[in-house]
């Protein structure tokens, strides 16, 4: 049994054909340890005028292709070439459709509509924008499929994939000269230097677009996808209420009853004594407004808090005191006819009296602190104020009106 497990450790530590290096030299790669020292290294490669050499990193780096001295990607050809062709299609498609192979005239329209036909247009050009998009970078750009680089299964793979940077110049490069890139590496600060050798697979078959491998995995990956899919959404999922979490929820509705709660209530009144973070209780609550004596108004008399003053006093008192504050809204039938806001006692409150009746609320008046915010209601209390100083006008103020 021992001797068993001995071959078949030897077995996986034995190179496979495929993996078997040729003493062709495919290039030379450098490895670096920051970002700073790589970025500068291709930065000189470029310079020195050198085209088949590429970087690799263990992450995207901003700045790169610059450095490296890459011209702007050409794959926005493709796009646009290919959403150009979506557009066009979709509109001979329509019109083919509905002027020529099926006319119907439709409440007198024409047979051909642009802007019925703008959703499917739409459509189609991002639909073959988009395939073309994905299609074009693994194809034609990134050269894909690609299975037998020279630069699989090395160490130098191993180490930009996980911590270092790396940079590698091809010797098919015109300007390739082993001694001089030996050199380039070294004033680069380069920590350590490889040969990168062709495998013997590379020497038969380069960069096949298609290999049997790549072939059988698509294949395997469709026929896996499918038989999940249908057995998921035929015997698994075919009986299942989806989306019941909306209304069966672990929680407790208003007025029902609870068995966690010894009185078997699911409300729970708020903790005797205890005020909520951030909130300042109304100190006057509950209390006559003659006891309100140290209220002042917070809010500056300005235009802002005028108009504000008058929007909110528009809405929420009007209807029973009237918009000029006279007692005549148009609630007054229907509700005892609340005093007017111009009389004596009300001119001779102070502004925290008026604040603490809109907020707490007297006689058939209900307290609007819910409705209305605290600025707000010393907006109203501002307002109100600019009412009865404008029904009980002075000389000196219609002179300033003038």
């Amino acid at each position: 049994m021992l001797k068993k497990i001995i071959n078949k450790v030897k077995e996986f530590d034995t190179v496979r054909d495929e993996d078997r290096r040729s003493n062709k030299l495919y290039g030379k790669a450098a490895l670096y340890n920051t970002p700073n020292e790589i970025t500068l290294a291709a930065a000189e490669v470029a310079g020195k005028g050198y085209k088949n050499f590429d970087v690799y990193t263990p992450y995207p780096m901003h700045g790169m292709d610059d450095a490296m001295g890459m011209p702007p990607p050409k794959i926005g050809y493709v796009s646009f070439i290919f959403g150009i062709t979506g557009t066009g299609l979709a509109l001979l498609m329509m019109i083919w459709m509905s002027s020529i192979n099926y006319p119907n005239i439709i409440g007198g329209k024409p047979f051909f509509g642009l802007p019925g036909a703008i959703p499917i247009t739409f459509e189609s050009t991002v639909l073959l924008c988009g395939i073309a998009t994905v299609l074009g970078l693994i194809i034609l750009f990134s050269k894909m499929p690609k299975l037998n680089s020279p630069l699989n299964n090395t160490e130098f793979m191993s180490r930009v994939t996980s911590d270092k940077f790396g940079l590698v110049i091809q010797a098919d490069d015109e300007k390739y000269i082993e001694d001089e890139v030996l050199k380039l590496f070294s004033e680069t600060k380069a920590f350590e230097v490889q040969d990168i050798y062709y495998r013997e697979s590379n020497l038969i078959q380069k960069t096949p677009l298609f290999d049997w491998r790549f072939t059988a995995a698509i294949i395997g990956t469709a026929l896996i996808t499918a038989v999940v899919s249908y057995v998921t959404l035929n015997y698994v999922l075919y009986e299942t209420v989806p989306f019941n979490w909306m209304w069966k929820q672990g929680r407790i509705d208003a007025q029902s009853r609870s068995d966690f709660f010894p009185n078997k209530s699911g409300m729970r009144d708020p903790v005797t004594g205890t005020v909520a973070r951030g909130f300042m209780p109304y100190e006057y609550a509950g209390m006559p407004d003659s006891a309100v004596k140290l209220l002042s108004n917070p809010v500056a008399v300005t235009k802002k808090s005028i108009e504000r003053g008058q929007e909110r006093f528009n809405i929420y008192c009007s209807p029973c005191h009237g918009y000029f504050g006279d007692g005549d809204g148009r609630l007054r039938d229907q509700f005892p006819k609340p005093p007017s806001l111009h009389n004596q006692k009300v001119k001779n409150w102070s502004d925290g009296n008026i604040f603490h009746v809109i907020t707490n609320g007297q006689n058939v008046m209900p307290s609007y602190a819910e409705q209305v915010s605290k600025e707000d209601r010393w907006a109203i209390v501002n307002y109100i104020r600019a009412l009865q100083r404008a029904k009980d006008a002075s000389e000196e103020d219609l002179e300033k009106a003038k």
